[in-house]
């Protein structure tokens, strides 16, 4: 049978679910018959090592054996040998009811590509008691889903919530590649990105009924979630605080180069000068960084094309920036030039620090930049290049 010949497939991930898949399975078959569609359950088996497949065998599910350990694996393995046009994953712990997803579908028949469940009460869920650790609940999923919502402009307060729906032709659009948990994160953050519509419905979360360990590992997981949100946001991990470190460090050193600054009973001299200085170029390299990532996972398509992004980089030149950089150095040598004749001026003796690091500083950030900028234009001139490109 074809895929998109049935209305919907419920996929569940499985690794040593026993105790709870049978009863999963028919919460899922019994939605999937009161919804009116067509449809089927795939239990995606990541090695389990109890009676998980015979189970679900015994329940009428289909059963994909998916080698590569991994919740990211076993749920892309489930999706792509399902038949459904329209794809409902969760998992099979017992801690989701399958009643829930009749909202989910009217939402996909109204046109949108991605519908999130929701537990958190910020988005109209339910979150029984002993259903999640006090951890998770008041800190990780919150602060995570935050951070995501503000990095993707992403209107989803649950990133992690593992009852989901979505189109096929929605996930074709996704071209997921994450092999954990942060699959979760990933599913979201690559729909936003891909212009698909998203919404969320609340759902309730329930204690899980299973007799194992879980295999949610808070801190190793939440890391993953975490980096893959930003290495997906440039701006944020480079471009944000390098604005930031970088204005700081120019104002302090425009202050600065003026002579010291009394602040209460401390004063502020060369050795802030030299921190400030520090800081702006510091605030630079994070702001090349920044065009580096973004050109690169541009090119690469790991992230869509920005029209903003294309028009302020139009004119970023591998000459343009050589001119750039060259000019910066020049004014630096210049610099440098003054603080030689001085010193000759003084016999090539003993000078006052206060006054000549004043220039000497500028001038060595200045050379140093420029050379930066030179050699950064020779970086992002080969990110450039066409895909394929050999000379």
């Amino acid at each position: 049978m074809q895929q998109g010949l049935l209305d919907i497939s419920i996929v569940m991930p499985c690794l040593n679910e026993e105790a709870t898949l049978g009863a999963c399975i028919g919460q899922a078959r019994a939605a999937s018959g009161r919804s009116g569609l067509a449809g089927e359950v795939v239990v995606a088996d990541n090695g389990s090592t109890d009676n998980s497949v015979s189970v679900a065998l015994a329940m009428g599910a289909s059963v994909v054996q998916v080698a590569e350990r991994g919740y990211g694996h076993a749920l892309r393995g489930g999706i792509e040998a399902a038949l459904g046009k329209w794809i409902v994953m969760g998992d099979a712990d017992g801690s989701y009811d399958f009643g829930e997803v009749a909202p989910m579908l009217h939402r996909l028949s109204e046109g949108y590509d991605l519908v999130m469940g929701c537990r958190l009460p910020s988005g109209g869920g339910r979150i029984h008691k002993g259903a999640m650790p006090w951890l998770n609940r008041l800190v990780g999923n919150p602060v995570l889903s935050g951070i995501a919502r503000l990095f993707f402009q992403c209107p989803i307060h649950d990133f992690h919530c593992g009852l989901r729906a979505f189109t096929r032709e929605g996930y074709a659009r996704m071209h997921l590649a994450t092999a954990g948990m942060e699959l979760a994160t990933e599913m979201v953050v690559k729909s936003r990105l891909n212009g698909l519509r998203i919404c969320e419905v609340p759902i309730s979360l329930r204690p899980d009924k299973r007799n194992r360990p879980p295999h949610l590992r808070r801190w190793r997981d939440g890391w993953r979630h975490l980096r893959f949100i930003l290495l997906y946001s440039p701006k944020w991990l480079f471009f944000y605080p390098g604005l930031l470190v970088g204005c700081i460090g120019l104002a302090g050193s425009l202050v600065l180069l003026r002579g010291p600054l009394d602040v209460g009973r401390s004063v502020l001299d060369i050795h802030s000068l030299a921190y400030a200085l520090l800081c702006f170029q510091l605030g630079m390299q994070l702001v090349l960084f920044s065009v580096f990532t973004k050109t690169y996972a541009i090119q690469a398509r790991l992230l869509p094309r920005d029209a903003v992004f294309d028009r302020w980089t139009r004119w970023l030149t591998m000459e343009w920036g050589l001119l750039l950089g060259m000019g910066v150095s020049l004014l630096g040598i210049v610099l440098g030039a003054s603080a030689l004749a001085i010193w000759k001026h003084f016999g090539f003796g003993p000078l006052n620090a206060s006054h000549t690091l004043r220039i000497v500083l500028p001038s060595a950030t200045l050379v140093s930049c420029g050379v930066e900028i030179c050699f950064a234009s020779f970086v992002l001139g080969v990110l450039k290049l066409p895909q394929g490109t050999h000379e």
